[in-house]
């Protein structure tokens, strides 16, 4: 037994106001996905944008937001999350407070060609609040005991999500009003109220807080589990990110994820401009139709996490990549805006519930390394974010008007390509040997569904 002579310093926070912390930081980042699809056609109007050109313009964003999720989200185990949080924060408002000064200074005269690699650095800043998930996930989990973090983290991931939908919808009406420059001044103004706000809300747990004040990390365990805190730091982030990278195992869930998340995060993205070159349909309605779809794929995970608990993974992964295949082969082939509208919305419950069905498979396959591997599928997955918008962008220009549509082709082929590893990974189940659970499962970027 280890006596704890020296009196506990005081712990500031709770787990219910570090939640609110943590999800309003998320909110506000986590909008950076819609940061330019609503109006990359203003940006195309007056500088002359090619359909490639707006690809990666509207996927830039996605770059910084998923590469940064690894070292953050590993950043948390060393100092509770708090300071990665705020510096995410603080680099998307610098990103969003660019854009900002080029309208103000340049837009509409003077924002040529000249100026893109400009508009892309802003918009890679602009997306590191994106990154602000795998940190905040971490940071909720050191909070609370297991038996309450399936609620908690869906509180956070499902409220959290939902912003780039609403993004679409509010940044446009603004711009209605105020024009272009109004809307991201807006911007500006919303994510420093949300980073105060996170300021004020998101606490440390109490491991961490008790390491500032001095405590070595036995001791600061030992009154940290005495304090309620279930779950430390693992000895060794860079340890379990190697181990899962050496598993065969751990590349098929990225290729999932890469489709079903990062496949979201592109049309999040890309929506707005295909429903408008392909249909022409009123800018309104192409917002409409992709908050809709950014909407119902987030609030959807929700449930598909208890799916994936009561009929499998991967029964529910194949089901969902048949809805992701269904949908992408009609957007592909129609020519009718209301059956592209049903398309859209089987592909976005398609890659919603995938993205559950993912995460419950994460701790089956890799059990030794699940952290790490959650870091890997979350962070390198994600990436499709960035890839496949440039790609859409790229068939469009070489096959001009239909081109927009043939572009889901690749989600054909990447749905295609999903299932068959479902299928792979579910015919070399047998003898995975089950492992305790790992600290690192909070530590390490995990996106975890409520059981």
């Amino acid at each position: 037994m280890h006596r704890l002579t020296s009196p506990m310093p005081r712990i500031a926070g709770s787990p219910s106001r570090a939640l609110i912390g943590a999800t309003t930081g998320f909110f506000i980042g986590f909008g950076a996905v819609s940061l330019f699809g609503p109006t990359a056609h203003s940006f195309v109007k007056v500088m002359g944008l090619s359909p490639e050109q707006v690809g990666l313009l509207v996927a830039m964003p996605m770059l910084t937001g998923s590469l940064l999720r690894i070292p953050f989200g590993a950043w948390v185990d060393r100092s509770g999350g708090k300071r990665p949080f705020l510096v995410l924060l603080l680099a998307s408002l610098l990103g969003i407070a660019g854009l900002y000064w080029m309208l103000q200074d340049l837009y509409p005269s003077h924002l040529t060609q000249a100026q893109y690699p400009l508009l892309l650095l802003c918009g890679a800043l602009g997306g590191c609040g994106i990154a602000t998930f795998s940190v905040g996930i971490g940071q909720v989990s050191y909070w609370y005991p297991k038996a309450r973090q399936g609620r908690a983290l869906a509180a956070y991931a499902g409220l959290g999500n939902t912003s780039p939908g609403l993004v679409a919808i509010g940044l446009p009406l603004i711009i209605a009003f105020g024009g272009l420059r109004m809307g991201y001044l807006v911007l500006v103004g919303v994510v420093l109220a949300g980073l105060a706000l996170y300021l004020g809300l998101g606490y440390n747990a109490p491991y961490f807080q008790l390491r500032a004040h001095g405590l070595e990390p036995r001791q600061a365990g030992l009154q940290a589990r005495a304090l309620g805190q279930e779950l430390l730091p693992a000895p060794s982030v860079l340890h379990t990110l190697r181990d899962a990278a050496g598993s065969w195992r751990t590349w098929p869930l990225v290729g999932l994820y890469f489709t079903s998340f990062g496949g979201f995060l592109a049309l999040t993205a890309w929506l707005p401009t295909f429903w408008s070159s392909y249909y022409a349909a009123p800018h309104w309605l192409a917002l409409a139709l992709t908050a809709g779809f950014s909407l119902l794929s987030s609030l959807i995970r929700i449930p598909g996490g208890a799916w994936s608990d009561r009929f499998g993974g991967e029964r529910v992964a194949l089901l969902s990549f048949l809805l992701v295949l269904l949908g992408a082969l009609m957007m592909s082939l129609s020519s009718v805006l209301a059956w592209s509208a049903f398309a859209e919305i089987l592909i976005g419950a398609g890659m919603g519930v995938a993205n559950a069905a993912v995460f419950k498979l994460v701790p089956h396959y890799v059990p030794e390394a699940v952290g790490g591997t959650a870091g890997w599928v979350g962070g390198l997955g994600a990436l499709g974010g960035f890839v496949v918008p440039p790609i859409l962008g790229h068939v469009a220009q070489s096959m001009g008007q239909v081109g927009y549509a043939r572009g889901y082709m690749l989600y054909v082929l990447l749905a295609i390509a999903c299932l068959a590893l479902t299928t792979l990974l579910y015919r070399t189940r047998g003898g995975i040997a089950a492992a305790p659970a790992s600290p690192a499962l909070a530590g390490v970027l995990l996106e975890q569904e409520p059981a």
